[in-house]
């Protein structure tokens, strides 16, 4: 019996009873020298390995362990097409591939994909035959090419500091699905938590009647019936029942759409976010930000969980700790992590892995946008995301500063796409138009700290701005502290190559002492909105963490609840 990894469904917001997951064992080729093209790899070709599909061949999941550079790989698998299922329309799904993508079916070509986080699929109908078919996948990767958004991923032969493992080609799943000519293509859901309802649109494929059923906890509680649907249209559904989506309570309202012969489960949240002055609010109400960061590695799989629990683990930890939610870092995480969130009412940031492109160059704007456009419609419909954040400190590339106007072009065109959600245009440095003035901070003396946080010594009137000479703080604008801390703790492996920030302390009471110190401060402030501690777990050769890679404890997390959990000033003041 062969068992397939990450069997579940990979969107469980848009899902479908007819699909198969083609997770598994590929056939499998390195290609050095991106030679596999001329060579017509893609109509037949002796692949000589086999890796384990969704783990990338850096990964030991994979099979493959393979760390170093990666510039070109093969993936080929044969799959069995019915009769019945040829008379469907057969589309390819892949969660994400890392980075340039291209698909070939029986030896055709049937569509290329370019990013290396966001999902993608092609309608494979026309190439497919009854009985056997050859499913060829190509992914090149450069990290180093500065035309790609890698993240943490290193660009060095080996990780160090704060860069880690790459990975290449293939990370999240791959599935099948047959379906009828005219059916649901996408919704979007809209709450009004006011009008106790929620707004839905749909975009089809052809015409047909359309139903939709909204049910909570089994229970319907709002439908809506159409008898000639068209491909784009906006429908307004009240709810007899009113449950809002808060933290710590997912509270998921289950919607099921008939359309035609289509059938697609969804879900939705009844929530809504705003900035209110310098208060974040969650339906009409303020809440402290208590953010810890998450990177989404994982010590076996690299980019992807080796299971599903193990992504849900990982928001249960930091829930553990006293957070309400993360800064979902320098990646773009998948669906399965998001849906989680979505169940337990975990609040996050939605981020794109933007390190790597060159913002110094116009070029950087088609080698970031589409991507990070296709992530935001993707996951426009998760309630656990409160925030976009598209890139993260736009550091110089060779001396050669940004160009402000690319990253103002990416918030104008962020908030266009979502006028629901705030957003942060470039977290720490350089802020150019955004709707939070975000810093990072890492001073580990707490006196140190809170010095930089009162206000009236610096020129913003507020707070210590590292980069003050490059950006500059409006009065009004909300503003919170988005990292800080990276206490190192690693007293057992006394390792050369473990990296932290500052100075390590010298005990667990010692590292207490300092947790309480800076964190306090923060939440003290009578005007933050929130903050966020670097890092819920180790990754790597970083070890800043709150737990250890593998995600065991290495602190009591009761103690860091107990200081997580105080009362933050901004909540006390409610006028």
């Amino acid at each position: 019996m062969t068992t397939i990894p990450r069997p579940e469904h990979p969107q469980p917001q848009f899902q479908r009873q007819n699909w198969r997951n083609l997770n598994g064992k590929w056939q499998f080729a390195f290609d050095f020298g991106k030679s596999g093209r001329d060579r017509h790899w893609y109509q037949g070709y002796d692949f000589n390995q086999e890796v384990t599909v969704p783990f990338c061949p850096e990964s030991k999941l994979s099979g493959i362990h393979y760390t170093d550079f990666i510039p070109a790989v093969w993936y080929q698998r044969s799959i069995e097409i019915s009769e019945a299922e040829l008379a469907r329309t057969t589309l390819l799904h892949f969660g994400a591939v890392d980075y340039l993508c291209e698909v070939y079916v029986n030896g055709q070509i049937a569509g290329t994909h370019r990013g290396g986080c966001s999902a993608f699929e092609f309608d494979i109908s026309t190439y497919l035959v009854t009985g056997e078919n050859i499913i060829t996948v190509y992914a090149e990767d450069d990290v180093r090419s500065n035309h790609q958004p890698k993240g943490k991923q290193s660009g060095l032969y080996a990780s160090h500091g704060c860069d880690y493992t790459r990975t290449t080609g293939i990370w999240q799943t791959i599935w099948l699905e047959f379906l009828p000519q005219r059916r649901l293509k996408r919704v979007k859901f809209y709450p009004n938590v006011a009008q106790g309802s929620v707004t839905i649109e749909t975009f089809t494929s052809g015409h047909a009647a359309l139903t939709i059923k909204i049910y909570y906890q089994g229970q319907l509680c709002g439908s809506l019936q159409s008898d000639d649907l068209s491909q784009h249209q906006l429908h307004e559904i009240s709810l007899d029942q009113i449950h809002l989506w808060e933290v710590g309570a997912g509270r998921l309202y289950d919607v099921e759409f008939t359309f035609g012969d289509d059938q697609v489960t969804s879900y939705f949240g009844l929530r809504e976010v705003q900035m209110d002055g310098y208060r974040f609010l969650l339906n009409g109400q303020p809440v402290f930000q208590r953010f810890v960061l998450d990177q989404g590695f994982y010590p076996d799989g690299i980019y992807t969980a080796p299971t599903d629990a193990a992504l849900q683990k990982d928001i249960q930890i930091s829930l553990d700790c006293g957070f309400n939610g993360a800064r979902l870092h320098q990646k773009a995480f998948e669906p399965r992590f998001l849906y989680h969130a979505d169940q337990m009412g975990y609040l996050v940031w939605g981020e794109m892995a933007s390190w790597g492109i060159d913002l110094s160059s116009y070029q950087s704007a088609l080698d970031f946008m589409p991507e990070w456009q296709e992530i935001m419609a993707r996951d426009f419909n998760h309630p656990a995301i409160i925030t976009w954040c598209p890139m993260n400190e736009t550091w110089n590339v060779n001396d050669r500063p940004q160009i402000a106007n690319i990253v103002r072009q990416n918030y104008q065109i962020t908030r266009l796409l979502d006028p629901t959600r705030p957003c942060v245009d470039t977290s720490g440095n350089y802020h150019v138009q955004t709707d939070i003035y975000d810093v990072h901070d890492y001073a580990q003396d707490p006196n140190v700290f809170k010095e930089h946080f009162t206000p009236g010594h610096y020129p913003n009137g507020e707070f210590y701005d590292e980069h003050d000479a490059r950006q500059q703080y409006s009065e009004g604008l909300p503003f919170g502290v988005s990292e800080y801390g990276g206490i190192k703790w690693d007293p057992d492996s006394q390792s050369e190559e473990a990296w932290g920030y500052g100075q390590a302390p010298q005990t667990k009471d010692e590292f207490m002492a300092r947790y309480r110190g800076l964190t306090e401060i923060l939440l003290n402030h009578p005007r933050m909105f929130g903050f966020c501690y670097t890092q819920l777990y180790d990754v790597e050769q970083e070890r800043n963490g709150l737990y250890y890679y593998d995600r065991t404890p290495k602190f009591a997390v009761e103690q860091i609840k107990a200081i997580n959990q105080q009362v933050a000033a901004i909540e006390k003041n409610m006028d």
